[in-house]
C-alpha cells in the first residue's frame, strides 16, 4: 500500500492585524522556530538572500510587504515607490514561504494613531541628517510588526547598517525577544548593491552608480597596502566618487560601527558609508571594516 504523497501547503496571504497574530500564536503553541523578513516588497535577489536563510533557520517564515508611509519624508518616492505585490507572492511560493503578512496602511495606523519609538543618540546623522524622521518611522514600523508577529528570529540586510545598528539598539533597549539575523549585501556582478530603487535608474544611471562600489573598493585597497588614516581613506573615496559627473555624493564617512560616530583612524570594526543621488535616484552603500589579527578584513 502505498502512502498518499501530500503537496505542500499553499502560501497564505495574511492583510489582517487580528489574523496574523493568531497565526503567528499557533505557530508558537507548536514550538516552532517562526522567522520574519519585514520588506517593502519590490523584492529583488536581496530581499531573497535573507528568506533562504530564513528558510534554513525557522519555520514557518513570515514575510511582511508593507511600504510604511511614516519612513518617508514629504519630498521622498512615497507614492511612487514600486509595489509588486502579485510577482512578489509568486516568487515567495517559490521559496516556500508559508505566509506573506501584507496589512494596509489603515490596518497598521488606524484613526487615532499617535505613538512613535525613538532611539536616542544613533539616528541623528548620516541618513537620520539627510531624511528627518525616517529612522523614527522605521523604529516604529519594526516595533509594531515584532509585537504582531513575535518571531523567533528577524532578518536584516547590513546594506542599511545605520538603521540595522538602530533596530538592534531598539531591540536591547526595550528587551525584546527577537534574535536579530543581519546578513551580507548582495551585490550584481559590477558591484552595484540590490536596492529596489535601482529600478528608478536609465540605463546611463545604472552605469553611473557602480561609482559607490568602485570608492569603497577604492579604500578597501588602501586599507590592505597599510592605509588606516579616515581622512586618507575618505579623501580617496571622494575623489573616485566625483569623478563621476552623474552623481552627487550626499556623504562619506567612516564611522565605529557601535556608535556611528566618526572615527579619526582604524582601530576596531568601522564602516565606512557612503550616500549619493544618481539623477533623481538617491542610494546607499557600505563597506564592513573588521580587525584580523594584525590587519584588517573588508567586507563590501
Amino acid at each position: 500500500m502505498h502512502s498518499e504523497v501530500r503537496p505542500p501547503p499553499a502560501m497564505e496571504t495574511i492583510h489582517t492585524v487580528a489574523w496574523m497574530k493568531q497565526v503567528a500564536a499557533e505557530a508558537r503553541r507548536e514550538e516552532r522556530v517562526l522567522g520574519l523578513v519585514p520588506t517593502m516588497g519590490a523584492l529583488h535577489e536581496g530581499h531573497l538572500s535573507l528568506v533562504r536563510a530564513a528558510r534554513q533557520q525557522s519555520s514557518p517564515i513570515v514575510v511582511s510587504i508593507f511600504v510604511n508611509p511614516k519612513q518617508f519624508g514629504p519630498t521622498e518616492d512615497f507614492q511612487k515607490y514600486p509595489r509588486t505585490l502579485d510577482a512578489d507572492r509568486a516568487v515567495l511560493e517559490k521559496l516556500g514561504v508559508d505566509y506573506v503578512f501584507a496589512p494596509s496602511g489603515e490596518e497598521m495606523y488606524p484613526a487615532g494613531f499617535r505613538t512613535a519609538v525613538v532611539v536616542e543618540g544613533l539616528g541623528e546623522r548620516l541618513e537620520g541628517r539627510s531624511r528627518p524622521g525616517h529612522f523614527l518611522g522605521v523604529t516604529t514600523v519594526v516595533l509594531k510588526l515584532l509585537e504582531i508577529v513575535q518571531p523567533r528570529l528577524t532578518f536584516f540586510g547590513r546594506k542599511d547598517a545605520q538603521q540595522v545598528r538602530i533596530i538592534q539598539q531598539m531591540a536591547c533597549d526595550l528587551n525584546l525577544d527577537p534574535e536579530i539575523v543581519v546578513r551580507p549585501i548582495v551585490r550584481e556582478p559590477d558591484g552595484l548593491a540590490l536596492s529596489s530603487r535601482n529600478a528608478y535608474l536609465n540605463p546611463s544611471d545604472r552605469a553611473a552608480a557602480t561609482v559607490l562600489y568602485r570608492s569603497l573598493d577604492m579604500a578597501r585597497r588602501g586599507i590592505a597596502a597599510g592605509e588606516r588614516y579616515a581622512t586618507q581613506l575618505l579623501a580617496d573615496l571622494r575623489q573616485v566618487v566625483e569623478s563621476e559627473p552623474k552623481v552627487a555624493l550626499d556623504y562619506a564617512e567612516m564611522v565605529d560601527a557601535d556608535t556611528f560616530e566618526p572615527v579619526v583612524n582604524l582601530r576596531k570594526t568601522c564602516y565606512l558609508l557612503v550616500a549619493a543621488r544618481v539623477g533623481g535616484t538617491r542610494l546607499i552603500d557600505n563597506a564592513l571594516i573588521e580587525p584580523a589579527g594584525e590587519s584588517f578584513s573588508v567586507t563590501l
